[in-house]
């Protein structure tokens, strides 16, 4: 039996490399983003997927190995001339090869999956979203979850 191919969506972060280390150059993005959020969504990723990817409301999907060479603010309720437009998003989805996935496992709070959600709305492309972190209340409860999974090595269930 074939497996569904599946990738996780994890958010970026406010906090960055450059704002503990402003002579850090050019990163990578799994490197970039330095939270605690941030890197328990990660880690969460590292575990349970094969394929994961960052989303940024400035940059749109990155890999984790994709590079980024400088400091930013922007976030999904920014300024909408400064965030990706779904376009964008779309292009760039389709451009990275993610046309097969069948469910989108998406990593983070309202913003996230909002963004995420009009990503897939009104398109062609009709993954699965799951959102597993959909019912908890606050970033301790996810942070929580999300290393209880990955020191349990058992998925958050979604339901």
């Amino acid at each position: 039996m074939v497996s569904k191919r599946r990738l996780c969506i994890t958010p970026c972060g406010a906090k960055k490399i450059w704002d503990k280390q402003p002579d850090a150059g050019v990163t990578q993005a799994q490197d970039v983003y330095i939270g605690a959020f941030a890197n328990a969504c990660q880690a969460y990723a590292n575990v349970f997927f094969e394929q994961w990817v960052i989303l940024s409301a400035k940059h749109g999907v990155l890999f984790p190995t994709d590079l980024l060479a400088e400091n930013y603010d922007v976030a999904f309720n920014s300024d909408p001339a400064l965030v990706i437009p779904v376009e964008q998003l779309r292009e760039q989805w389709l451009a990275l090869g993610l046309r097969d996935v069948e469910e989108v496992v998406v990593l983070g709070g309202k913003k996230y999956v909002q963004a995420v959600e009009r990503l897939f709305a009104g398109w062609s492309l009709h993954p699965h979203i799951v959102t597993p972190l959909r019912g908890l209340k606050g970033i301790g409860y996810m942070l929580q979850a999300l290393q209880g999974a990955v020191q349990q090595r058992v998925e958050i269930d979604p339901e």
